[in-house]
């Protein structure tokens, strides 16, 4: 790999041993990979400090690898936690103080974490245009109002229902799957690999888009967003049949009027947000630096001797590609904007 080395870095050699492999996975499946991660950026950023400049490109690639991990632990973890919680706030028909400043915080956090993912990508436009207060701001919101619905809805469902919340959950998991599947999409080194990719996006579709396809992606935005009011809307009148009149009598009216308003502001503002902030990248990231692969030789120390002067994260350059690539049609530079984000 060029001026990167195979040797483990002090961290990963302490915690994984000699089972490195065995030691990823296991890291990933509990979650903790990111936690990893962390820490290696962490002791590579501290390396960098003591012996100058030499070796950040490898810091930053490590940063953006985080970006994507923390988004999927989002997903996996942090999400299925909201939802239980408000499911035990309904069940129990009572909440403290605390739980509601937990449910907003979390709720918000979801948010700003797509938000920070969204922010990553930027940084591998080619004229490196970095994502404005204004348009971070609209960003958030649109986020935030589209996924808290969500949530919302399957929380409801799942405090009436609970047993088919799983079900719900497997046949909606195995459509978006197949939908992925029919995408192409061709992000890991290995067929094992990429199949848990396309399982992984088909979970974070359950709750919020992810593009991960080439072209023009309105098309696929407007058939998921459809799925979701579709699908949304069908927890929450089951919610509505099965629940408790006595015991809901003082929230039921109200949600019935918040979800689906909140749902149609996040579209709105995220129909603004293309409109005016989104920028249009008519020509690909060039294939220059060096690209360190993710599978086997996840995290990797550079030599200090000879650093390289730039490193590409392959995989979010394409992810990145794929969300900003537009087909030119004429005069592509005059709809660039390097500052705001706004066009």
């Amino acid at each position: 790999q060029g001026a990167a080395q195979t040797a483990q870095t002090a961290t990963e050699s302490l915690l994984l041993g000699g089972g490195r492999r065995w030691g990823l996975r296991a890291l990933h499946i509990c979650q903790l990979g990111f936690l990893l991660r962390y820490i290696t950026a962490i002791e590579q950023g501290f390396l960098v400090w003591w012996k100058g400049k030499r070796g950040s490109d490898y810091a930053v690639y490590l940063t953006h690898d985080i970006s994507m991990l923390r988004l999927f632990e989002t997903f996996f973890e942090s999400t299925p936690q909201l939802i239980l919680m408000l499911y035990i706030i309904m069940h129990d028909n009572e909440a403290r103080v605390v739980q509601w400043v937990s449910v907003a915080a979390s709720t918000m956090s979801i948010a700003w974490m797509v938000l920070e993912y969204h922010r990553s990508l930027r940084s591998f436009l080619p004229e490196k245009a970095k994502l404005g207060y204004g348009s971070s701001v609209v960003y958030f919101l649109w986020n935030l109002l589209l996924i808290a619905p969500r949530v919302g809805a399957v929380a409801l469902f799942t405090s009436v229902l609970p047993p088919f919340i799983t079900l719900h959950f497997l046949l909606l998991w195995a459509a978006m799957f197949f939908w992925v599947w029919r995408q192409n999409t061709d992000f890991m080194d290995s067929v094992a690999g990429e199949g848990l990719y396309r399982a992984t996006v088909a979970l974070i579709w359950y709750f919020s888009w992810f593009n991960v396809a080439e072209g023009r992606t309105r098309g696929r935005s407007i058939i998921y967003h459809t799925i979701m009011v579709v699908d949304s809307a069908i927890l929450v009148v089951t919610w509505w049949f099965y629940r408790d009149p006595a015991l809901t009598q003082s929230y039921a009216l109200p949600l019935l009027i918040v979800l689906p308003s909140s749902y149609l502001l996040g579209l709105l503002l995220k129909v603004l947000y293309y409109c005016c902030f989104h920028p249009k990248q008519w020509q690909r990231p060039e294939e220059a630096g060096e690209d360190v692969p993710d599978n086997d030789i996840l995290f990797k120390s550079l030599s200090f001797g000879t650093a390289p002067s730039q490193m590409r994260n392959k995989r979010m350059v394409s992810l990145a590609s794929n969300f900003y690539y537009r087909d030119a049609p004429q005069a592509p530079a005059a709809n660039m904007n390097g500052n705001n984000g706004a066009i």
